[in-house]
């Protein structure tokens, strides 16, 4: 970079570096007309500069701005050199109280719910950690960028309104002292005048619009030099603007989309540099190839000398940001300059000229002066007032550029209002002053223009166009949202005045929404097209909470209410007048009374559901009563004029509507009375009245309706919404109703009424609701749907079933109404409501006679519930004077008049009861008689004259007494019955047994058969020592193993010669165990795999699901798979959760993923092993032997390649050992289906583990499967050791199996090798313990991972003993072998081990072990030519001896145990002392390791001297190289810190690493390895395999071979990628105090890293489920396939 820097400063012009900053600044001191002065010499500099060829250059264009032109002004400001006097003016300067950080693009902000004045107050996380809202309910969410941090602002808090980091600049300054008196006036003076012009030619050139000259600003020779700038939209899409620039300008595709991100970053950027004419061809390809379906994308040809100045007028606002950040005083100079009014008058001023000009600005000069203003005229709070104003009175003109711009709000000006509509003492001020809610609301109705006849809005075929308008126009509802927000606390007149106007305005709104798309119902022809109900509803739906927001403000002070309430029901009547017109009153009798109305029949006249002027009257009239305005002031209230008949009829008409939907009326318009049950339609209508008058009487819950405050509202929601079912505290307040604060205010009253409990490992928090609550429960809740309302009634029936309590669900006793309310009880024991029971009950009654239905039934008891609640309380409440009104018991006692002579509806109750018809509605029908009886003593014990018994009590005693008994007789009935038959079936079971017995006695047979067939470790031989390995090797009788196929059912015997069977397995790279992650992977095609490195960077791990096919069952399955893919792949190109083409299927059983199979096999070394009958030779004379034979076959094998001649004189010559025949060739002892899937399963991991094309000839294949077989043992070891399970006995059986058949298949795969391939590969491995001539060059002793090599060689040695008769055993061999190796393994910790000895209290106990260990350790010492540490403690060094050798005696006892066969000793299978003994003996191993050194010392003691001899173990002691040291630590994920917040801020300090310091739109963090990734974004995608993939994917194939765990911090989700088609999204480790993960961050609630889901996570990835986990969930949710994984 600097060297470029080098380069670049050279071929720069030499004047510009000769510039002298201090000579021109000194210059311009003196000049008479400085602005003429500044002017030339911008002029002459600019260009010279700014945009001097096709691509900007941003550092150099910075550097020489700053040297040429931004230098001389601050020398000119500062009178000095400008490194001396800002800091001067700094410490001057009394630091601000406000915050006032400008928030960048997800950035994390923290608002307080408890001191928050609303929610737009917010904190930036350095004032928040500093504040006391750290201790309340806070709200954190992540910024779009833009807002500031509102710490120091008074009004914007109830209490807190400084962090410790502000407070401190509050204490002793005065308030409002005039800044300036700080600065130098000289000083002052100079800020004036360079202000003054820098200023005003920054405004002057960005909103320039002739394209060919300068303002003041002439040049001096004219260049042919243009740009074709492409400006940004929001209307086309990245891949529009992609494809068009490279058709325009041909780039590639990388720079096209460069220059998109550009463009959409920046809102321009220059495509094209040259000539004119040049530049205006690609502008017309532009044009012409966007035009088509959409307005075309922006482009302008422009002057490069303009677009020069353009570029450094931005860069002037930005200087100017920062000079006013040395300096209140400067800050105030800049807010005057900017404010001051021009020469023409209105709107001139600099300030005003930019507002006005915004809509036509680009995206970056509107960022840029946006920000300046945010930090002067926010920052100062006596300019933010003129600020204020100047802004409310452009209001109307701000909000028109608005709508007509292409950008979104929060890059418009208009976005500013949030900034100043919020703060309550300045739209207090704009209300008064500036009459700011007329203004919005007429904004707001002047952009509505479409009305019909009666002046209603009309949004009848809404254009694409208008529809994008009237989105834009919600805008303004926010604004007045933001004005209401704070309530005032005092009133002036002017206040009063100005709100009642806005108020007025407010009603001239909802006049025109009153009414607004009025529907009729349609008969006969179906409707095709639905007329456009959306934007009313949309409008009806936002205004909603601006209403509930002007009641609050009329409730605060009483004349306002008043005369509100006036001005409303004037409108009101205004809406209705005319509403009889012409129509013929008529008159309604029932029962006596009659009343005159008018007909309107909903089903046929045009009906309207928006009635906004209604709901305001409502809501007022209600606060006449809670503000008790109608008690003090009658006389200043129309309350006479009231007329209730013209009142309720829109709010019924609209009611009336709404039960006939119900009642399906309207379904399919114009089909509805075809095939449609009249009846049916006319019981759901009744049903909907009665339901109406269940609300009416009984909803009382809102204070100044009934006698309740605010917190017993919100406890009867809660109490209702958990009576459906218990809830999660996310849906609870979704389900709540919330004010404009966004609040429910339910975390004050939720202890009261319900109890939280806690989450598991999935799943969330739920409150359930505390039993006592039940009784508060009211089956006809008025925010109950249909579907609630079912729900909670079985919900609560089935609670009182569990207590035994009867059923019925009685209405809960109620509060008490308002006065102004009080008369409306008085319906439930009117005449005509009496008369609507009775006729119901009457229908039910007579059961077939009238068509009728249980619900309506169910009403009616329910309002006869309601109706004695009344009454008992008002007789409980009772007082001396007062009588009771209410006397609904006497009226329903009394049977109807003559002549019909109806029953009582107490009467009718009591032969209902017993009706079988209505055995749901027993229990209330009893209760209904008892409260009915409580009533009545309570009647007799109040009032002394006795009124006559009626017969209602004894009938009632009786009656229940009749029901008991019946109710036992049928219970004893039921008894018999179900005894009866019992006895029936035994009697069947018994005979059928003795039929069939011989087939029992078959079955019970097999199960024992198949039972041991299971257990290989079945026989277990209890007292003997179990040996594991070696010739005194535990002999275990193999018992038949009998599996059954998944596929076809059949059951088969695991055999040599059988058909083979197979298990489902997966194979895949993996780096769970790396140590070395930034390992660069070799060419697949040359790398040899034989040894493995200790530091395990990349292994191949194998796992199962367990499910066992015949190996020909398979093969037909996946031929069925490829073939339906390639099925699929003609008819539709979706993936699927598998890729066929890799050989990938699903499980035919599970669905677990799978990409090939593995044999079952028999245990494999049986085969094998012949007698033993030489004597037992120790390790010495076997190694020699071996040695030779080795030897021998290397001869051999050069020969071979010399000539193919005279073989057998050849072997003459040869000094072959006693007892090996080279030329033996054994019979592959497994049947031909078996040796076929040896291969398959070999091809398999050859392929996957080296990625590479299958070739079962490939020497490698058998490294890779020995490979594949060490590495899944040793991870799974590691699994059980991180979770402290012992060894054995803890394994699922899927992994059991699977482990079995992998070591047995890789211990039998060398039958289908080439057996020379494998001699060769035992030699080599051999070699690099035991050196001889031939092999050199193998890797030395430090870098071999030695259980890899004890499986290879291991595996590999049969193939040389198969031809050895001189009678020495396998077993022989492979204790031999494991000997070897052990002790190169210790060699390997001695030397790598860091032995510090340290303070810990050692026992110098001086046992054998430490005494022959410090032997072992000095003889080292000597061969490395004491190189190492001396280390005189034996203790420490056993220790870690121990230590570092445990994990690969754990991995052999795994791997003897499954090739072998013998089964662990119980000691091992529990975790208990003496771990280590256990294990060595069970591997016949000596306890102390260093006997084995002892015992063959002559041999080794050379060997250990080569060892040490290599060239990098000495590099390694002298500190040249690194090794790996033992135990290798398991590897974990990331610590995430506790708090997420930490990591919202982490992400928002992420640049992309690839677009120049931009912040990251998507910052993704890998949990294995911690890096941030800038994920989904065109900026960091990188060619992967020829395919375009984003950085996570890129990432996944370094850092996890493939496979990858993100998590994505914006969205706080964990995101699981395997390979480039799949991948999954997965709740994330961090919970709220609820228990709820918060996807998206919606909900904003502080979030805590849950330990346990993290591991489960951590656990996922350690057993290398992450794929399958994908799989499955894939499988589950189609939507996840279609996702292009590969771009995250």
């Amino acid at each position: 970079m600097a060297a470029d820097l080098e380069a670049e400063v050279q071929a720069i012009d030499k004047s510009l570096l000769e510039c002298s900053a201090e000579e021109i600044a000194v210059k311009w001191l003196q000049a008479n007309d400085l602005q003429k002065e500044v002017y030339q010499h911008l002029a002459y500099y600019v260009p010279k500069i700014y945009c001097r060829g096709p691509n900007p250059a941003p550092q150099r264009e910075d550097m020489l701005a700053q040297h040429v032109l931004l230098g001389p002004m601050e020398w000119y400001l500062c009178g000095e050199d400008p490194a001396f006097g800002f800091p001067k003016l700094e410490q001057a300067n009394k630091p601000s109280h406000l915050c006032g950080r400008v928030f960048k693009v997800g950035e994390p902000t923290y608002s307080c719910r408890d001191c928050a004045v609303d929610p737009t107050c917010v904190l930036c996380m350095e004032c928040f950690l500093g504040s006391i809202h750290r201790e309340h309910r806070y709200r954190m969410t992540t910024s779009g960028g833009g807002g500031f941090c509102d710490c120091g602002d008074t009004e914007a808090w109830k209490e807190g309104p400084y962090c410790q980091k502000h407070e401190l600049n509050t204490s002793e300054t005065a308030e409002e002292e005039d800044p300036l008196v700080h600065l130098p006036e000289d000083m002052v003076a100079r800020a004036y005048n360079i202000f003054a012009i820098a200023f005003k030619y920054a405004v002057d050139i960005l909103t320039w619009e002739k394209e060919n000259e300068l303002p003041g600003l002439e040049m001096i020779e004219k260049s042919d030099t243009y740009y074709c700038m492409l400006f940004n939209d929001e209307v086309h899409t990245y891949e529009q603007v992609i494809y068009t620039l490279q058709k325009a300008v041909n780039c590639t595709q990388k720079e096209a989309i460069g220059f998109a991100t550009t463009v959409d970053r920046d809102g321009r950027r220059s495509v094209r540099y040259g000539d004119f004419q040049y530049c205006d061809q690609a502008k017309s390809v532009i044009v012409r190839n966007t035009s088509r379906q959409t307005k075309p994308l922006k482009v302008q040809v422009m002057h490069s000398s303009i677009v020069a100045h353009q570029s450094f007028g931005l860069k002037l606002l930005t200087w100017l940001g920062s000079v006013i950040g040395y300096s209140d005083g400067l800050r105030r100079i800049l807010c005057q300059v900017g404010l001051q009014e021009g020469p023409d008058g209105e709107n001139s001023s600099l300030v005003d000229k930019l507002m006005l000009y915004d809509s036509k600005l680009w995206k970056g000069a509107r960022n840029v002066y946006h920000q300046l203003f945010m930090s002067s005229l926010l920052m100062d709070l006596k300019y933010k007032k003129l600020f204020a104003i100047r802004f409310a009175r452009n209001y109307e003109r701000l909000q028109s550029d608005f709508m007509k711009d292409d950008h979104d709000r929060e890059f418009s000006i208009a976005d500013l209002s949030i900034q100043i509509f919020t703060v309550p003492s300045l739209a207090r001020m704009l209300i008064t002053e500036e009459n700011l809610m007329t203004t919005i609301i007429k904004t707001f109705m002047d952009h509505l223009r479409h009305r019909d006849i009666q002046g209603r809005f009309q949004f009848e075929r809404y254009t694409a166009l208008q529809a994008f308008k009237f989105r834009r126009v919600q805008s303004l509802i926010l604004d007045l949202k933001y004005v209401l927000i704070s309530k005032p606390t005092e009133w002036s007149d002017d206040l009063r005045r100005k709100f009642l106007e806005g108020f007025d305005a407010f009603l001239e709104l909802l006049k025109c929404m009153q009414g607004m798309d009025p529907i009729t119902r349609q008969v006969g022809q179906h409707i095709e097209m639905e007329p456009e109900w959306e934007a009313a509803f949309t409008l009806q739906m936002k205004l909603t909470l601006v209403i509930s927001m002007m009641q609050d403000w009329c409730a605060l002070d009483e004349k306002v209410l008043i005369e509100a309430y006036k001005k409303c029901l004037t409108v009101l009547m205004q809406c209705h007048s005319g509403f009889t017109d012409g129509e013929q009153p008529i008159v309604l009798s029932m029962c006596g009374h009659s009343v005159e109305t008018i007909r309107y029949c909903v089903s046929q006249e045009k009906v309207s559901i928006h009635l906004p002027v209604s709901r305001l009257l409502a809501g007022l009239h209600v606060l006449l009563s809670k503000t008790e305005v109608a008690y003090k002031f009658p006389e200043l209230l129309p309350l006479s004029e009231l007329s209730p008949p013209m009142l309720i009829e829109h709010p019924l008409r609209c009611l009336v509507l709404c039960a006939q939907v119900h009642a399906g009326m309207w379904r399919r318009n114009g089909f509805s009375l075809v095939n449609q049950d009249v009846v049916q339609q006319n019981n759901t209508l009744i049903e909907e009245m009665l339901y109406l008058i269940i609300m009416i009487v009984g909803e009382r819950f809102s204070p100044g309706i009934g006698q309740v405050n605010a917190t017993d509202e919100i406890k009867r929601e809660i109490i209702h919404q958990l009576s459906i079912r218990p809830m999660a505290h996310s849906e609870l307040v979704k389900a709540l109703p919330e004010d404009e604060n966004r609040e429910t205010g339910m975390e004050s009253v939720i202890e009261e009424v319900a109890c939280f409990k806690k989450p598991g490992l999935t799943g969330r928090g739920l409150y359930e609701l505390k039993p006592e609550c039940a009784k508060n429960f009211n089956l006809y809740f008025y925010h109950f749907s249909r579907a609630e309302q079912s729900k909670a009634e079985e919900a609560q029936r089935k609670l009182r079933r569990q207590n035994r309590e009867d059923t019925a669900l009685p209405p809960p006793a109620l509060p008490p109404f308002c006065p102004l309310f009080a008369s409306l009880v008085n319906i439930l024991q009117s005449d005509v409501m009496l008369c609507i029971m009775g006729t119901i009950l009457q229908w039910a009654v007579e059961h077939n006679g009238y068509a009728w239905s249980e619900s309506m039934l169910q009403r009616v008891l329910h309002l006869i519930g309601m109706a004695l609640q009344e009454e008992k309380q008002h007789l409980e409440n009772l007082s001396e004077e007062n009588v009771v009104t209410f006397t609904f018991t006497q009226k329903i006692s009394k049977p109807g008049e003559a002549p019909n002579n109806t029953p009582s509806i107490l009467a009718m109750l009591e032969t209902l009861q017993n009706a079988p018809h209505l055995e749901v509605h027993k229990d209330m029908i009893r209760w209904i008689l008892k409260t009915f009886n409580a009533i009545k003593k309570l009647r007799e014990s109040s009032s002394s004259s006795p009124v006559a018994e009626t017969e209602g009590n004894i009938m009632e005693e009786s009656s229940r007494d009749k029901d008991k008994a019946e109710r036992k007789r049928k219970a004893e009935i039921a008894r018999l019955r179900r005894e009866k038959i019992m006895a029936q079936m035994s009697e069947m079971q018994r005979h059928f047994i003795n039929e069939n017995k011989e087939l029992f006695q078959q079955t019970l047979e097999e199960l024992d058969t198949s039972a041991s067939g299971v257990h290989e470790n079945s026989p277990v031989i209890s007292d003997a020592k179990l040996t594991a390995l070696g010739p005194e090797q535990t002999r275990v009788a193999e018992p038949r193993q009998v599996v059954m196929c998944i596929l076809c059912q059949e059951e088969q015997e695991v055999k040599v010669d059988s058909r083979a069977m197979v298990l489902a397995a997966f194979i895949q790279r993996s780096t769970v165990l790396s140590k070395n992650r930034n390992k660069i992977t070799p060419d697949p095609e040359k790398y040899d795999p034989l040894f493995m490195h200790p530091d395990l960077s990349c292994g191949t791990h194998t796992g199962s699901c367990g499910h066992i096919m015949h190996a020909h069952c398979w093969q037909r399955y996946f031929d069925a798979v490829q073939a339906k893919e390639q099925r699929r792949q003609q008819r539709l190109r979706v993936h699927t959760s598998y890729d066929v083409e890799n050989g990938e299927f699903l499980c035919p059983l599970c669905e677990c993923l799978s990409n090939t199979v593995i044999p079952l096999l028999p245990p494999p070394r049986v085969l094998f092993n012949r007698l033993d009958f030489s004597g037992q030779s120790n390790l010495t004379q076997w190694i020699k032997t071996v040695s030779q034979q080795v030897k021998a076959l290397q001869l051999l094998r050069n020969e071979d390649c010399a000539s193919h001649s005279g073989h057998s004189e050849k072997m003459d010559q040869l000094q072959l050992p006693e007892g090996f025949r080279p030329d033996f060739k054994l019979k592959n002892p497994y049947s031909e289906s078996i040796k076929e899937m040896l291969t398959t399963f070999g091809t398999a991991t050859y392929k996957v583990g080296l990625k590479v094309h299958p070739n079962e000839e490939d020497p490698r294949v058998p490294i890779m499967c020995w490979g594949s077989c060490a590495y899944t043992i040793q991870t799974i070891e590691r699994i059980l050791a991180d979770e402290d399970k012992p060894l054995f006995g803890h394994l699922p059986c899927r992994q059991d199996d699977c482990l079995t058949s992998l070591t047995r298949f890789a211990a039998a795969h060398w039958t289908v090798s080439s057996l020379s391939a494998v001699q060769g590969h035992f030699c080599t491995l051999l070699a690099s313990l035991v050196p001889n001539e031939k092999n050199g060059n193998l890797p030395c002793i430090l870098d071999i991972d030695m259980f890899h090599l004890l499986v290879s060689l291991v595996l590999s040695f049969p193939a040389i003993h198969c031809q050895d008769f001189s009678g020495v055993s396998l077993g022989t061999g492979d204790l031999h072998l494991f000997h070897l190796v052990t002790m190169a393994h210790i060699i390997q910790i001695l030397l790598t081990s860091s032995t510090e000895e340290n303070g810990m209290d050692q026992e110098n106990t001086n046992s054998e072990e430490e005494v022959a260990v410090l032997t072992l350790y000095k003889f080292l010492c000597q061969c490395t030519g004491s190189a190492l540490k001396e280390i005189s403690s034996g203790w420490h060094l056993w220790r870690n001896l121990k230590a570092g050798i445990m994990p690969f005696l754990r991995c052999s006892a795994l791997f003897f145990h499954y090739l072998n066969g013998v089964p662990a000793p119980s000691e091992i299978q529990v975790n208990g002392a003496n771990q280590f003994e256990h294990l060595c003996s069970y591997l016949s191993l000596p306890n102390n390791l260093t006997c084995l050194f002892q015992e063959n010392s002559e041999i080794l003691n050379t060997l250990i001297e080569s060892w040490c001899s290599n060239n990098e173990v000495k590099r390694y002691l002298e500190g040249k190289r690194h090794a790996i040291s033992y135990a290798r630590e398991s590897n974990k994920l990331i610590d995430l810190p506790d708090d997420y917040s930490c990591l919202i801020n982490q992400a928002s300090n992420f640049s992309c690493p690839k677009s120049g310091g931009d912040k990251s739109r998507a910052p993704t963090l890998c949990l294995v390895c911690g890096t941030m990734l800038c994920s989904q974004s065109y900026c960091c995608q990188t060619e992967l395999e020829g395919e375009d993939v984003g950085a996570c994917t890129a990432h996944t194939y370094t850092c996890g071979s493939g496979v990858g765990i993100f998590l994505r911090v914006r969205e706080c989700q964990v995101l699981f990628l395997a390979g480039k088609t799949k991948g999954c999204f997965y709740p994330p480790p961090y919970l709220d105090d609820y228990g709820e993960t918060d996807q998206g961050l919606r909900r904003g609630n502080p979030l805590h890293l849950c330990k346990e889901r993290f591991k489960k996570i951590q656990k996922l990835w350690q057993q290398h489920s992450i794929t399958e986990e994908i799989g499955h969930a894939q499988e589950a949710n189609q939507t996840l396939v279609g996702i292009d994984w590969q771009h995250l």
